[in-house]
């Protein structure tokens, strides 16, 4: 009988995730239903008070069962951040308004959608498949990692990362991309900062999860950005200026 409660757990547990998901792509087009402010409030407090957010992600399982939002207001408004942002160093970098569509298509696919897919994919497989704390006795219910929710943590380690990267970037820009050893150092530094608080919102994200264990495991590239910084700046790498030059290397 083990085996047969186990594949019905699964394929309804699969069965669950489809009507999610379907939901939530509806609801990508009906602004209507979203809620713009609470994800405002949200996104402030995610680079305020980090633990705040995730505390009410532990209410959002109690009253939905489930971790992910069903709400996709974040991944929206985040992406129309991006792109007004992007369009701002289009506009003072680029000298072509087809080139800027091009760069803003492109910062907003792969700086963030599919580089967030892909970072999801691996830690949904890497949580599920080996930081997930063992069933005591077969009668517990196994609990699993949604996807949906690994991406829900990859947009929240994002947007604090956006802020310091591309927001006040934007305006220490013209000293970054200069050169000399201040700009260096400063622009090492702000990727530094950016990096490490992507992870630790990422660690955040995964340790409020009950059922997985080891997710300090998510801390480790802190360590890893830690010990790279200094290299790279003794080795003369100015991150401002090699990806300013990636897209506007005309102007530089």
């Amino acid at each position: 009988m083990l085996p047969t409660t186990s594949r019905s757990r699964s394929s309804s547990s699969s069965s669950r995730a489809n009507p999610m998901f379907l939901q939530y792509f509806r609801r990508i087009v009906k602004w209507q239903q979203m809620d713009v402010e609470y994800t405002f409030w949200q996104m402030l407090n995610l680079c305020t008070s980090p633990k705040v957010v995730y505390q009410h992600t532990k209410y959002h399982k109690q009253t939905k069962n489930q971790w992910a939002r069903d709400d996709p207001a974040f991944i929206v408004i985040c992406s129309l951040l991006l792109a007004v942002a992007t369009v701002a160093y289009c506009a003072t970098y680029d000298h072509s308004g087809s080139h800027a569509v091009v760069v803003v298509v492109s910062v907003l696919l792969s700086h963030f959608l599919i580089t967030g897919a892909v970072i999801a994919t691996c830690c949904w497989f890497l949580t599920n498949s080996y930081l997930r704390e063992e069933a005591p006795n077969s009668h517990v219910v196994e609990q699993r990692v949604e996807w949906l929710y690994t991406f829900d943590v990859h947009c929240n380690s994002f947007f604090p990362m956006f802020v310091l990267l591309y927001v006040i970037h934007y305006f220490l820009s013209p000293l970054l991309i200069t050169h000399g050893f201040i700009p260096l150092l400063l622009s090492n530094l702000l990727f530094m900062v950016g990096a490490s608080y992507y992870h630790y919102l990422n660690f955040l994200g995964y340790d409020v999860l009950p059922f997985l264990e080891r997710t300090t495991f998510f801390l480790y590239p802190i360590g890893v950005v830690i010990v790279l910084s200094p290299i790279l700046i003794l080795s003369g790498f100015n991150p401002s200026r090699y990806f300013m030059n990636m897209y506007f290397s005309q102007r530089l």
